[in-house]
């Protein structure tokens, strides 16, 4: 039974509901602290009420009605997460992330194309790719680099021809890969045809595809900023001058948002998806898709909400209130038409609700995105600093140990919209490919699917940027203008430069490519040797995951168990060598990023043994067993 939570309510009470658990962990990660101090004997029984007294200089009494609020919203439970695991092809599978316009350009001009992306199918199978994502290639006029899509029915002009993606789906399907393509459908560029005649026609049907609000007092609707902006009062509206109102846009100012509370708007966009599955299309991945359900009324952001997050409004829709039923509707009316796969982007998810949006009983998302590991608490994307590998050993034992039989995680670091990893732990080029390496070996034996980024098999680092006119961005161009209101453009730069999308959206390095796959040693190897070994054993896929050491400082390791399979995983999170802890007795080497395995761990060595009963493989890595242990 469902208890409401009210002020009286305690701390672990509160930490115990799927929303409360997120956005209290999400408020100490930012703030740098630990979520015992929610479960402490002591600190987990205060009340909301003695809480808000305690913070009264910082929240005020609209902070704890919006929480309360929110978390009653939600009423739902996670089940129990220990049912039996079932199996799937995208549970087995290794995606490949591809941004078309920075992969493989064909005809000179500087910008990817489909042509390129056919042209290199072998080199994707031969690593040992399953499915290819593609980000958007959508019909667009490229303010966000294609995520503000004007037509979804046809192919960027850029990128080339509907004929041209028809054959890169068959020679995908005719290797036996699958394709999922990027759906955009929180919003629509300004250009696309339903926003035009929603402008055009204020009565017209598709006026009601948006949100429109009317000009009453010559201020915007509400204080909501945009992603895209400068953090100014209500920058996440745009005036429509032709009809004196307001159109809200959540991202840049030509990214309208699409009013999922009109069933006609959803019907078009389930229509739109069928006809891309009826294609051949295998799946999608949902952009900003916990967006999509807006609070009703679109009430004001509440001011320490917007500080907190970064975001002044946030609350009314990274978790609205018809987001289950919108996802059931698409699943059961387009999805499910073709056993279609879908994983959802959701910034702010955190793991209780990502186990509402994607247990197998929900019927809503099979899996999601969660990006609460990209950085460590109490930094952003846009924060110079390094990154500390011990946080990740925390976050993956934590969702190891809690996500549950009934969902799925997916595996990653790297995408187009955050820098490269191996930039972020350590630049020094003496250590570049033990750390790409280290990353393959966690993202390969952990339970979950993977998803590469176009490079990341390479490791790739970010790019040596230098000046803003250099930076194409435009969440970094705006944001730039922001930080020098505040600061030097010196200082400004170098903020972006921590965080610019850009590092990832370089061109893919071929010639790179070419000398990797000729050096055994590379990390290119490395990862088609680690995806060769997934694919092998199920135990590296399906297996129980047995995290160990857990209390061990730069050191994080664990077991993988599957019937008579059996595997053993460590790995050193520093630069630093240190003792190596006694091996479990009757495993074996089978991989390291290390030439030999001694009693010192080498900076960022990575390790991966399997138990004798698997003994005839030991020696398809190239590491060398210690003499004397």
């Amino acid at each position: 039974m469902y208890h409401e939570i009210t002020m009286k309510s305690s701390l672990r009470e509160v930490y115990a509901h799927p929303v409360g658990h997120d956005i209290l962990k999400k408020i100490l990660l930012q703030a740098g602290m630990q979520d015992k101090l929610l479960t402490s004997r002591l600190t987990g029984s205060l009340s909301l009420q003695v809480l808000s007294v305690l913070t009264k200089k910082m929240l005020d009494d609209a902070f704890w009605q919006t929480f309360l609020h929110l978390l009653n919203s939600e009423q739902d439970r996670p089940d129990g997460g220990d049912g039996e695991l079932i199996k799937k092809w995208w549970k087995e599978a290794v995606f490949y992330q591809i941004y078309p316009r920075s992969f493989c350009d064909t005809n000179g001009d500087g910008i990817g194309d489909l042509k390129g992306i056919i042209g290199k199918l072998d080199y994707l199978h031969t690593l040992g790719a399953d499915a290819v994502w593609l980000s958007p290639i959508y019909d667009s006029p490229n303010d966000d680099n294609g995520y503000d899509i004007r037509d979804y029915h046809k192919i960027m002009k850029e990128f080339g021809t509907m004929e041209e993606f028809d054959a890169l789906l068959s020679g995908l399907h005719q290797r036996g890969m699958r394709l999922i393509m990027d759906l955009v459908v929180n919003h629509t560029s300004d250009e696309h045809e339903w926003f035009r005649e929603a402008v055009r026609d204020p009565y017209s049907p598709f006026h009601d595809y948006y949100i429109f609000r009317e000009n009453e007092d010559g201020r915007e609707p509400n204080n909501w900023t945009s992603f895209f902006g400068q953090g100014k009062y209500g920058d996440a509206w745009r005036y429509i001058p032709q009809n004196d109102e307001w159109a809200l846009h959540l991202f840049s100012k030509k990214q309208m948002d699409l009013n999922w509370d009109n069933p006609k708007l959803r019907s078009e966009i389930i229509s739109m998806v069928k006809w891309w599955l009826e294609k051949g299309v295998d799946g999608f991945r949902l952009d900003v898709i916990n967006y999509i359900s807006k609070e009703e009324g679109l009430p004001y952001g509440n001011e320490s909400v917007g500080k907190m997050m970064g975001y002044v409004g946030i609350e009314h829709y990274f978790y609205g209130p018809h987001l289950h039923d919108y996802l059931r509707e698409l699943r059961c009316k387009a999805f499910d038409t073709t056993n279609a796969f879908s994983v959802g982007e959701t910034p702010g998810v955190g793991m209780q609700m990502a186990r509402l949006l994607t247990g197998e009983d929900r019927h809503e998302l099979d899996m999601i995105f969660s990006f609460d590991h990209l950085e460590t608490p109490g930094h952003t994307r846009f924060d110079d600093y390094r990154y500390d590998l011990n946080y990740l050993k925390q976050y993956y034992t934590e969702w190891m140990e809690g996500y549950g039989s009934g969902c799925w995680m997916s595996l990653f670091f790297e995408n187009h919209d955050n820098p490269r990893m191996i930039s972020k732990i350590n630049e020094d080029p003496e250590y570049r490919f033990a750390i790409g390496k280290l990353l393959g070996m966690i993202q390969f034996t952990l339970r979950g699917t993977p998803f590469i980024y176009q490079g990341q098999e390479l490791g790739a680092i970010n790019g040596s940027f230098t000046d803003i006119s250099q930076i194409q961005d435009v969440e970094s161009r705006n944001l730039y203008e922001e930080f020098c209101r505040t600061m030097g453009e010196e200082e400004a730069l170098r903020r972006i430069l921590a965080g610019t999308r850009d590092h990832a959206r370089l061109m893919m390095d071929w010639q790179e490519v070419c000398r990797q796959k000729n050096d055994r040693e590379s990390i290119y190897y490395f990862y088609k040797k680690l995806i060769a070994l997934r694919k092998k054993y199920p135990a590296l896929v399906y297996g129980e995951v047995r995290i160990v050491h857990k209390e061990k400082k730069n050191f994080f390791a664990w077991f993988r168990e599957l019937g008579n399979e059996a595997f053993y995983v460590e790995c050193n999170l520093s630069e630093k060598q240190r003792k190596r802890p006694p091996r479990p007795e009757g495993f074996c080497p089978l991989l390291s990023n290390y030439s030999r395995i001694g009693s010192r761990m080498q900076p960022y060595e990575a390790c991966l043994y399997c138990f004798k009963k698997e003994a005839a493989v030991c020696g398809e890595g190239s590491a060398k067993a210690p003499e004397g242990g």
